[in-house]
């Protein structure tokens, strides 16, 4: 071959590359619809091109090889793009090396194909939709250097055990998957990856323990890794061996919050490198290891917070360490005597006592400083030499004395939190004049004296200056006195101001209408007089101005838009035309004293009440035809004498006595029967539990005195209709009260295949039965959840097991059904009650978990059954045996990596005279699909059990502190016996349970919230106070709830 010829054979070749190269470009374009910035689709013209047969180099996002005149780069990153992208239509780009999609909005699912295209050694696609599971062919890319499909909505099984590993990937140095849907053992996953330098899969749910890796499954990653994020997953067991951990010697980052991880931490000596790790919000327990805190380490950021740990910190001499977070363990002792170099201190929600003045010998680079839900007191100590301190938290400890005047004049801070002290006297005037500040929050103390703001009636107090920043004010539950100053119109970037419950008079300054970015606005529980302005800015969502002395007309566009609970109580003169008429519901929410909830209006609750009275009617009228017709069919299918069958039933064969997976044939059933299909039933209520209304009609487990059950048989279609009791109980008294409604039993008769098919598998060898012994046994429902059915069933040999049927769609698939339901049927203790075996059946609709039956009725029946009662009230000393028995049995969890998940009174069993506490219906998030996690939190917050955090999380889930919070809950309607569902009326208008109890708490009559039953007479009230205020920490916000273990210790400490 000559040179020409092999010459001309090359440049037809780059021709035709270049030519396919630009068909499939034009074939990718058309994935993409919306182009919001006009780069692509406008810009992507082949007659722009003046050789259609070059490569398209001036197109946006398009890189060209000179050599080859080859497509070797396609980079449309944060272009604001949509679409739903193929692709297989970039398949035929054969020099492709680069493809970065990152931060648009495009659909669409990894082909197994794109395997195929081995120049790739850059895909980033993070910032989607995209979905799916990723490929086993993906490990094909033996280029492959970086891969980031973080953020996005990818779902599956990590590629494990595929005809091609992820060890393929031998140039792969960056892996980045966080924020998706992906699954699989944390073990087998570490053992596929070799040479990594990045790694993060955080944000999934991948789950298993470190301490059964071995050295072998993570030689090939130890040596090269760098950055290791794991945190927000499932991950639970112990922590990693010392000698595993010793592989790992160029770590630097090592992120596993937010798990499960349990037991003590082991020594980090050898990991010379390490400059960020973060263990927050697992189960670790014991001491703190010295080499993380005294320099030995490099570290630049610790955060061990949410964990169990005990013991007290000295101090530290490191001079790298930057960020100190032992928020919400055990720590004892003082504060540290000397923190060398921190920026960063939160020490929140621990045990430490003593004064502040130890933090003079801190050195002076603090900048945020959080020490609140403490046992700290003293006086104030002057902070000044703490030049760069931003954001100060010392709320709810025991300080007292007065605010030193120059903790005011720090140039630097921008939030103060004093709130739940004891301070007293004027609160210095520099806050005023900050120009800085944006959040003051001095509520719950004792401080008086006027409000520092320069106002036309204050010409003694300082000016203002010209821009304040402040945002938020927070000055409520004190003494101030005086009036509210002219000069509060100068705060104009003000969105909440709550001035509540001083002593405050005079009428309102007409300058309030100034702070037009004003949302939140409370006022109530002074002595304000007047009328009420009509130019209060339109911005307000929240208002309340109740328990004063105004009068006048409530202005129109007041009365349009807010609530009449905004001015009443209180306010005799004050005219309300039309009050309860068209009012809307808008009110000051108690966010702004109280954390994190809003509640509904009165008229809100007026129309609960009506619909729920509306609602008992008909259920009443449908429960009682129900009973005239389950008579008739009792009447016409049995001897009026002998209560033999009939003849109608012995010509099928059909038996008195129904079994669980009794078959029938739809073609002889009598027109009388009123049994419906086991097929329909599961079916039928595989639907989504979103809404109110199914909230309301929720069958709670357990709900039925012992021996009883709820007939499906006797009520037709009642679970389908979900014409059933509520689970969402009210005690007795409540507006709202709605006592559990029980029926006669009866047998269940219901229609399924005659047999079991699947897999019958038991979790503990001394019990043995066959799948057909169950498919014949006798059951009776006993109720329904968010998860599914409840039955009773009795074996041939007369043994009783409660069978869970999970409803269709709600779990994950077989393997790793099985493999978590083992791991929950392993946990043996004295106050749950054990899963002893689980059915796989062929079809979706057959989910079986079965467990022993329990003779004994739910801490629900106990505190709210209605009269006539067939157990006599639980005395104070049973209430906290039963709130000391469940803290005992979480904690055993919770050292075990397993979450509740599902913590209310219905879950609770009170077994034998002794009422020994059971729990149920642990651990079954791990089963669960996400939709199913989803419905279980929804069902939580629908019954008053459900962690304010999980209220704004994107993606909620069960957690060890919302457990806690449940565990809180539950101790407040021990001692209340108000159910969390109640809404309570009192002077400050309609509250919840919880929020009631926190404004008892308050006001400084905890008890009054009690109990009657066991308030008065010989019990012990200190006792009953000390239990009240740990519920109060069980319900702090997230950072400041203590763990099981700390709870746990309380309840013990207590004495009767």
């Amino acid at each position: 071959m000559t040179l020409f010829t092999l010459f001309s054979t090359l440049s037809l070749l780059f021709l035709s590359t270049s030519g396919s190269d630009l068909r499939s470009l034009l074939e990718f374009k058309k994935g993409i619809l919306s182009d919001p910035l006009d780069k692509i689709l406008s810009k992507w013209d082949p007659s722009s091109i003046p050789d259609p047969n070059s490569c398209p180099s001036s197109w946006p996002g398009i890189s060209c090889d000179p050599n080859s005149d080859s497509v070797i780069a396609i980079t449309l990153d944060h272009l604001s793009l949509t679409g739903n992208l193929k692709f297989s239509t970039l398949l035929d780009l054969k020099s492709l090396q680069n493809i970065s999609f990152s931060g648009n909005q495009f659909t669409g699912r990894i082909v197994p194909a794109l395997g195929s295209m081995s120049s790739l050694q850059y895909l980033d696609l993070s910032d989607n939709n995209f979905s799916g599971p990723i490929p086993g062919r993906i490990a094909e890319l033996w280029n492959l250097k970086y891969l980031n499909l973080s953020m996005n909505g990818f779902e599956g099984g990590f590629p494990v055990g595929s005809p091609v590993g992820f060890r393929n990937l031998q140039q792969l140095r960056v892996l980045d998957l966080r924020s998706n849907r992906f699954w699989g053992d944390i073990g087998g996953v570490l053992s596929e990856l070799i040479n990594l330098e990045s790694v993060d899969l955080s944000d999934n749910e991948f789950f298993g323990g470190f301490s059964e890796i071995s050295v072998e499954n993570v030689s090939g990653l130890a040596n090269t890794v760098h950055f290791v994020n794991l945190s927000k997953n499932k991950l639970n067991s112990g922590f990693f061996k010392a000698d595993v951990i010793a592989l790992f010697r160029n770590l630097e980052v090592l992120d596993l919050g937010d798990n499960g991880i349990n037991g003590k931490m082991p020594s980090f000596g050898s990991l010379t490198n390490l400059k960020v790790l973060r263990l927050g919000n697992n189960q670790l327990f014991g001491g703190i290891p010295e080499e993380l805190i005294n320099g030995s380490i490099p570290l630049e950021e610790l955060d061990l917070s949410g964990n169990g740990f005990t013991g007290s910190i000295h101090g530290t001499r490191s001079t790298t360490l930057n960020i100190l977070n032992l928020s919400s363990n055990g720590l004892t002792g003082t504060l540290p005597t000397f923190l060398q170099r921190c920026s960063v201190v939160d020490l929140s929600g621990n045990m430490i006592t003593g004064g502040l003045s130890v933090m003079q010998q801190w050195g002076a680079s603090v900048e945020v400083l959080d020490l609140s839900s403490n046992q700290l007191s003293g006086s104030l100590a002057n902070l000044t030499w703490f030049v760069r301190l931003s954001k100060l938290n010392l709320r709810n400890n025991s300080l007292d004395g007065n605010l030193p005047t120059q903790l005011g004049d720090l140039s630097t801070l921008s939030s103060v939190d004093l709130s739940l002290n004891k301070l007293y006297g004027p609160i210095p005037r520099g806050f005023f004049t900050s120009l800085t500040l944006m959040n003051l929050n001095l509520s719950g103390n004792r401080f008086s004296g006027p409000i520092p703001v320069q106002g036309s009636d204050a010409g003694e107090l300082l000016v203002l200056p010209s821009y304040p920043l402040m945002e938020s004010l927070d000055l409520s539950k004190n003494s101030l006195s005086g009036i509210l100053p002219s000069g509060i119109g100068n705060f104009a970037n003000l969105r909440s101001l709550n001035l509540s419950s001083n002593d405050l008079s005079g009428q309102l300054p007409i300058q309030l209408s100034k702070l037009t970015h004003l949302q939140y606005l409370d006022l109530s529980s002074n002595k304000f007089q007047g009328k009420i302005t009509d130019k209060l800015p339109s911005s307000l969502i929240g208002l309340n101005m109740s328990n004063n002395n105004l009068s006048g007309n409530v202005p129109l566009n007041l009365r349009n838009k807010f609530d009449i609970s905004s001015f009443r109580p209180g306010n005799p003169l004050l005219i309300i035309p039309n009050a309860g008429v068209g009012s809307s519901t808008n009110s000051v929410p108690d966010q702004i004293s109280v954390h994190g909830k809003n509640h509904r209006s009165k008229r809100n609750i007026t129309i609960a009440v009506i619909v729920a009275t509306v609602g008992a009617a008909a259920m009443i009228a449908f429960v009682v035809l129900a009973y005239q017709r389950a008579q008739r069919k009792e009447f016409h299918g049995k001897n009026d004498f002998s209560g033999q069958t009939t003849r109608e039933d012995a010509k099928q064969g059909r038996s008195s006595q129904t079994s669980l997976f009794n078959f029938h044939s739809n073609a002889h059933r009598p027109q009388t029967s009123l049994s419906f299909s086991n097929d329909h039933l599961l079916t039928a209520n595989s639907r989504s539990l979103s809404g109110q209304a199914e909230f309301e009609t929720e069958i709670v487990e357990h709900d039925f005195p012992e021996g009883m059950a709820a007939s499906s048989s006797s009520i037709p279609n009642l679970l389908d209709d979900h014409l059933t009791t509520s689970g969402k109980m009210s005690s007795p008294g409540s507006p709202l009260s709605s006592s559990p409604h029980f029926v006669e039993p009866t047998k269940l008769d219901v229609y399924s295949p005659d047999r079991l098919a699947g897999e019958l598998s038991f979790l503990d060898s001394s019990l043995a039965f066959t799948a057909e012994e169950l498919s014949r046994a006798p059951a009776e429902v006993l109720g329904r959840s968010s998860h599914g059915t409840l039955y009773k069933a009795t074996l041939d040999s007369g043994h009783m097991l409660t069978v869970k049927w999970l409803r269709a769609g709600l779990v994950k698939h077989k393997k790793e059904f099985a493999k978590e339901v083992k791991k929950i049927g392993s946990l043996r203790h004295q106050n749950i009650v054990p899963l002893r075996a689980f059915y796989w059946g062929p079809r979706e609709q057959e989910r079986l978990l079965l467990a022993d039956y329990i003779q004994g009725d739910s801490l629900a029946l106990h505190l709210y059954e209605s009269t006539p009662r067939r157990y006599s009230l639980l005395s104070f000393s049973q209430r906290l045996k039963v709130a000391v028995d469940v803290a005992c049995c979480l904690l055993y969890l919770h050292d075990r990596g397993m979450l509740h998940g599902n913590l209310k009174p219905t879950n609770i069993l009170l077994e034998g005279p002794d009422y020994n506490a059971r729990l149920t219906d642990y651990g079954l998030n791990r089963l669960m699909t996400p939709a199913g996690i989803a419905e279980q939190i929804l069902n939580l917050g629908a019954l008053g059990y459900r962690a304010p955090e999980l209220d704004t999380a994107s993606r909620p889930a069960p957690s060890f502190k919302a457990d806690v919070y449940a565990f809180g809950v539950i101790l407040m309607e021990l001692l209340t016996r108000r159910s969390a569902g109640d809404i309570i009326s009192g002077q400050s208008g309609a509250v919840d349970l919880t929020d009631w109890v926190r404004l008892c708490d308050r006001e400084g009559r905890r008890m009054d919230c009690i109990d009657r039953d066991i308030a008065g007479g010989d019990e012990p009230t200190k006792a009953m106070d000390d239990l009240l205020a740990i519920s109060l920490r069980c319900i702090l916000p997230l950072n400041e709830r203590p763990n099981m273990r700390q709870v746990f210790g309380d309840l013990c400490s207590i004495s009767v």
